[in-house]
């Protein structure tokens, strides 16, 4: 009975440290790479290892900034947070005529993001209510691309 008590303990236990391994990627040198060929400049560079890629968390300028990589080293994209007298004219135009532009909605967050192709969204966070809360994503031509709800 104790051995097949130690049997399985030691079973549990190989298992546990082989999953726990499992979530701990090392950071391939193609990422890193291609995050200082991008961000020469980043400052306080911290990483997380997400499923599908790998999050850099940095300063860049003053600015809070998070970027994604794929485990190739292929940018996939990079957010920051802008204050509100920030946002383009054409954005704040496409808001305007949006059935959000009422007094009613209010506009609590701006999140820029950039994308490859040189292409950069806007996602303005308006909230009605602490229930009715929607994230509005806007084209840098001021053009609504999307209305999500939001928790």
């Amino acid at each position: 009975m104790k051995k097949v008590f130690f049997v399985l303990l030691s079973f549990v236990a190989l298992l546990a440290t082989t999953s726990a391994h499992a979530q701990f990627r090392s950071l391939p040198g193609a990422v890193t790479d291609s995050f200082k060929v991008r961000y020469p400049a980043a400052k306080d560079v911290s990483w997380a290892d997400k499923v599908s890629a790998f999050r850099a968390t940095f300063m860049l300028d003053k600015n809070r900034m998070v970027a994604l990589f794929s485990k190739d080293g292929q940018w996939q994209g990079t957010t920051t947070s802008i204050f509100k007298d920030q946002i383009p004219a054409a954005v704040k135009d496409g808001l305007s005529k949006s059935k959000y532009a009422g007094a009613e909605w209010e506009l609590k967050t701006v999140t820029v993001k950039y994308l490859p192709g040189e292409a950069t969204q806007y996602i303005l966070l308006v909230q009605k209510s602490d229930i009715q809360k929607k994230n509005l994503t806007f084209n840098s031509d001021g053009r609504l691309l999307k209305d999500s709800n939001t928790l």
